[in-house]
């Protein structure tokens, strides 16, 4: 069996949309798309379905890794093009009878269902295009199994304990609330300058947090032929450690054939405890362990963040960035008709942030 992976690029600003297939012409293939980007992103995944899976009628399994609107916009184009099979998403509005406590008295269950999904129209139009069109939508916490990908967090629980804090509902007991100075001091802060070397890096062990919907994202691990292909989108150190923990309890060969850097190379998001764990410890310059993707908008130079491409690569997986491109990962698979080959993104040693 063979796989390609195609992350693709969504225009100037960061998002994710991920096409996926897998299987052999013999046993036929099966087709994976993960976020659909923006809503002019949901034209592009069409088109690149259309042009290099063969042509499809039929999705087998379309993922909404979270709610922002970066990663669902695009998705509603997806299904009003192609039968899809499964929809998996978490919708935080079913929630509401278990959360309720954390929120003002004033909420009834159906009232903080409603503020919810009031607050989530775009997830609402998804889950109402599925059902009109017969695709079965699915909670998708740890362990659920998607085709040939394993969901490996966000857990039920854990989910469920960071709705309250989403920036999108309702304020409630739980939830932090910076205040207007605080952002007025962050808008202030001068860009800094660092010094790196391969023996020393910059990644911090304790990163500011990161947004509680982006850590409620799903963490994908594919396996495929022996090779692992991990998934990440927005998810931030929290998510990494509880997929890290649920991994152990399967068998997945080692090291990753393939890792997507989280929320676009974002600081926020990894740390050195957490990649050693999941890539494995710094090692020789120019040894390679496997490939590493991030989806970068075209007008965002600053991203991949550059301590965390050195990261990335210091332990053996070169960043290659999306931008103004599609780019391909594939195994046991023709390359595209006029593909070309990209490199990583190289060591930088000194940089402003």
């Amino acid at each position: 069996m063979g796989y390609e992976i195609d992350f693709l690029s969504v225009g100037e600003s960061n998002g994710d949309a991920i096409c996926i297939r897998y299987g052999s012409p013999a046993t036929g293939y099966t087709i994976h798309v993960v976020d659909g980007g923006y809503t002019d992103t949901g034209d592009t995944i069409v088109d690149h379905v259309r042009r290099y899976f063969g042509n499809p009628n039929y999705i087998d399994h379309v993922v909404l890794s979270h709610a922002d609107n970066d990663h669902v916009a695009g998705l509603l184009t997806v299904l009003e093009n192609f039968d899809v099979g499964h929809l998996w998403m978490n919708r935080p509005w079913l929630y509401a009878a278990e959360i309720i406590g954390d929120f003002h008295g004033k909420y009834t269950v159906a009232g903080l269902q409603k503020a919810i999904k009031d607050a989530y129209p775009l997830l609402v139009e998804l889950e109402q295009l599925a059902f009109n069109q017969g695709t079965r939508v699915h909670e998708a916490f740890a362990f659920a199994q998607i085709g040939q990908f394993t969901v490996l967090a966000p857990s039920r629980e854990r989910y469920l304990r960071l709705i309250p804090a989403f920036n999108r509902t309702p304020a409630s007991y739980a939830k932090p609330i910076k205040g207007f100075a605080g952002r007025l001091v962050e808008a202030a802060k001068a860009l800094l300058h660092y010094f790196e070397t391969w023996g020393d890096e910059q990644l911090e062990e304790n990163p500011p947090a990161c947004t509680a919907a982006n850590e409620s994202s799903l963490v994908q691990l594919g396996q495929i032929d022996g090779r692992a292909l991990l998934l990440t989108a927005d998810v931030g150190p929290d998510g990494l450690m509880e997929a890290a923990d649920n991994v152990e309890l399967m068998a997945v060969p080692a090291p990753l054939a393939f890792v997507q850097v989280p929320h676009h190379g974002s600081r926020r998001n990894v740390t050195p405890s957490i990649l050693d764990r999941w890539l494995g410890g710094p090692v020789a310059e120019g040894t390679m362990r496997g490939t590493a993707f991030c989806s970068v908008g075209s007008n965002k130079p600053d991203y991949p963040r550059k301590r965390v491409q050195n990261a990335f690569l210091r332990r053996g997986y070169g960043v290659i960035s999306t931008r103004d491109r599609w780019i391909s990962h594939y195994f046991n698979i023709p390359p595209k008709p006029g593909a070309v080959t990209v490199g990583p993104e190289p060591f930088v040693s000194v940089y402003e942030e």
